[in-house]
């Protein structure tokens, strides 16, 4: 993987952030000095136009891991010509075509595993194993839509009034504007380009600036897949603003797809409405984790864990409010306590590190500013609560119980290793404190009442629901939220309509006359 090697390569040396004092390893070291680290532009590796580059950093450390090369706005001009050159041909591409360079996409991901395992963990901090599974859910997008780029199909009706015929194409929307970010370094990246491949679109990605390597790491593969020359560009910059903003205003583009903060969501689809691009939007998340007095509790901690702690809480499907029935909430709080208190929290690369440290200074602060407002509003910190002293960006694991209502921190989007616990009396109560938010992503409940599950489902404003148990995401399912939380739908069979546009064409009876 050939690429723009920056000056003094990767440094290390720096203890990690739990005390453990792992410095960087032979293995990451290599795995470093073999990503390409320049602009990926109409199938070549280059620099900036500028010459600038940024450095990528190790959270657990704060050590530098690489410098990038750091696009301009004239780079990514160049992206989207290249994208809009190859986007005639490309679509011509047979869907067979399209759909085995996704296959061995699937298949050199799953190879490599390790290596973006490693590779994650060191740029975006999280444990090793939850890496692991990101590499399979992110590769499972590849074989998920290589199966669905040969079904793409159309229709052909007799008129109701019998004196025409309906011809019903599908076609490529075209060239497309992917903006990715951190905390899903690749699974955010196979998750548009895999059903913009099979569609016939091509693609100018921006990675995230905190995570830029896997998406580098990706696109090489990709290129060794056989994806052709200009179908994938690949420009991150650090300015992110000044690199896209041309390109949503550019009528070649045809297409904008973004994941991160409601608030940045609602500026590009304002800045998409003058081209009047297709948009897809899976913006912010404040998912409330529903626990009703028959839950199973067992299940329903082990639920909690898993919908709060992955990824460390920032997810924008982490359980943000746990709303827990008043007479199993003291049962509920003490369980779920005990097995945070229990999970190490250590840079991702040592052993048994089950917490990582959060991605930046930042996202650290944001997080015990909202643990500070929790306090001050009456809550009770029962563990946790305070930053790890030391390198990197660790954030103790956090239970608040006592959490008024109204609190701040039930408002905001977490970002972090923190369950706040607050408690309701009835059905009907808990329904509206769960959608007592201007987001709408994803819900988990927890009890044994088929009925009431059933109508958790029609009730609560989300997406998506998890019916006992704490993680929804699936690649054969359809990813999205409501009101605030987005537009549009990522994964599953309605993915790939996202990147097709519909043709009707009349004709005339043919037995006319």
């Amino acid at each position: 993987m050939s690429g723009t090697q920056p000056s003094g390569g990767a440094s290390g040396g720096a203890n990690s952030g739990s005390g453990s004092g792992s410095a960087m390893r032979p293995a990451e070291r290599a795995l470093l000095a073999s990503l390409p680290t320049g602009l990926l532009i109409d199938g070549e590796w280059r620099e900036a136009s500028d010459g600038g580059t940024f450095v990528v950093e190790d959270p657990a450390t704060g050590a530098a891991l690489l410098a990038i090369a750091d696009a301009t706005p004239a780079d990514g001009e160049a992206a989207l010509a290249a994208a809009h050159r190859a986007q005639a041909g490309w679509a011509r591409t047979a869907p067979r075509e399209r759909a085995e360079i996704l296959r061995r996409a699937f298949d050199a991901v799953t190879a490599r595993a390790e290596d973006f395992a490693l590779l994650m963990t060191l740029e975006m901090g999280k444990p090793l194993a939850e890496s692991r599974g990101e590499v399979a859910y992110g590769a499972e997008f590849l074989r998920w839509f290589s199966e669905e780029t040969s079904r793409v199909s159309g229709r052909y009706a007799t008129a109701p009034d019998g004196r025409s015929r309906l011809l019903v194409l599908k076609r490529p929307v075209g060239p497309s504007l992917f903006i990715t970010p951190w905390n899903f370094p690749l699974a955010m990246a196979t998750r548009k380009i895999a059903p913009a491949i099979a569609a016939g679109c091509t693609m100018v990605l921006k990675p995230a600036a905190l995570t830029p390597l896997t998406a580098l790491l990706f696109a090489a593969v990709l290129e060794e897949a056989g994806l052709p020359p200009g179908v994938l560009n690949v420009i991150p910059t650090t300015s992110a603003g000044r690199v896209t903003g041309p390109l949503v205003r550019d009528p070649r583009l045809r297409k904008l797809s973004f994941t991160g903060s409601t608030e940045v969501g609602r500026r590009l689809i304002a800045d998409a409405a003058d081209q009047v691009l297709r948009v897809s939007m899976e913006l912010g998340g404040n998912a409330p984790f529903l626990v009703f007095e028959d839950a199973d509790l067992d299940q329903a901690v082990e639920g909690a864990l898993l919908a709060k702690l992955r990824n460390g809480g920032e997810a924008c499907t982490a359980a943000n409010r746990l709303l827990v029935h008043e007479r199993v909430a003291a049962e509920f709080a003490e369980r779920l306590t005990a097995r945070i208190a229990a999970y190490p929290v250590a840079r991702g690369t040592e052993p048994g590190a089950k917490l990582g440290p959060l991605v930046d200074a930042g996202t650290r602060d944001k997080v015990h500013e909202l643990v500070e407002s929790a306090r001050a509003d009456g809550a009770t910190v029962a563990l946790g609560g305070r930053p790890v002293p030391g390198p990197g960006y660790f954030y103790e694991p956090t239970v608040l119980t006592n959490v008024p209502a109204d609190a701040r921190i039930l408002r905001e989007e977490i970002f972090g290793p923190v369950a706040p616990i607050v408690t309701f009396a009835d059905e009907a109560e808990a329904v509206a404190l769960a959608n007592a938010t201007e987001f709408g992503l994803v819900a988990y409940a927890f009890t044994r009442d088929l009925d009431r599950g059933l109508r958790l489902a029609e009730e609560l404003e989300v997406g998506m629901f998890g019916l006992n148990t704490g993680i929804v995401s699936n690649p054969a399912a359809p990813f999205g939220g409501v009101k605030q939380s987005g537009i549009g739908r990522e994964g599953g069979f309605e993915g790939i309509e996202e990147y097709l546009e519909t043709t009707y064409v009349g004709i005339a009876d043919p037995f006319r006359g």
